[in-house]
């Protein structure tokens, strides 16, 4: 750990809990810490736990090489209804039938999502246009055009099918929306999906089971919290495989 001003420096691997968002983990690192110099690493939506990696200090300054990398996630869809959001966080808004459908029909599904390709943002996100959040507008009921970014899926991989619930492992780039992708292969199915689970298990060479769960990290003096800081040369050497 490096410090200037006694302000502690490196990366910090917290196990998100439900319910919050990414800036409700930093706010509450702020307070625990007493300080304003933390960030993180890619976004996780309120419904999704696991792997956020947090920047402190001065490592905020690598946030730029933390955040592009590969992430992985493991998951549940169910097929069969369409939420306003893609996620379970959301207003169902059509309930359709669930075809029948084997094991190996979906994994030709998720199959189908290997690859690069263009993704188009969902309504409910941070992505600000003229200054403004989607979700802000979302609800208002607006809808407004978005443009596609550029994303690849590495591996999509089926865990279990035990309809209308898909389990599933996912390796895709930074920026991947998975309520998205979810969301899509509803459509694809012709049914209608929703993410109703997502875990966050990896950024490349940095894992969940190296993070300790948020109510942890917070209960620790700051001693305790400066020993779980991984000094940002290592985290930039790991990072950079």
């Amino acid at each position: 750990m490096n410090t200037s001003a006694n302000e502690p420096e490196g990366i910090l691997l917290v196990d998100k809990p439900q319910g919050l968002t990414s800036h409700d983990v930093v706010a509450r690192m702020r307070r625990a810490l007493g300080m304003k110099r933390i960030g993180h690493a890619g976004t996780l939506d309120p419904m999704a736990t696991g792997l956020l990696i947090l920047l402190i200090g001065k490592a905020t300054k690598a946030s730029q090489h933390i955040l592009g990398l590969d992430k992985v996630y493991e998951g549940t869809i169910k097929l069969g209804e369409t939420t306003d959001s893609q996620d379970a966080d959301g207003a169902i808004m059509v309930t359709s039938p669930v075809p029948q459908l084997t094991e190996d029909e979906v994994k030709t599904q998720l199959a189908g999502f290997l690859g690069d390709q263009y993704q188009t943002p969902p309504m409910h996100s941070a992505i600000k246009i003229a200054g403004v959040p989607l979700y802000k507008m979302a609800r208002k009921g607006k809808e407004v055009e978005r443009e596609p970014r550029f994303i690849r899926v590495n591996r999509f991989q089926l865990n279990r099918f035990e309809s209308p619930l898909i389990d599933f492992t996912l390796s895709c780039t930074k920026g991947t929306y998975v309520r998205t992708i979810a969301h899509d292969l509803g459509q694809r199915i012709g049914c209608g999906a929703h993410l109703c689970a997502l875990r966050r298990t990896a950024s490349e060479a940095f894992h969940v089971k190296d993070a300790l769960p948020l109510e942890e990290l917070t209960a620790m003096d700051t001693r305790a919290l400066a020993k779980r800081l991984i000094p940002v040369p290592l985290a930039l050497a790991r990072a950079r495989g």
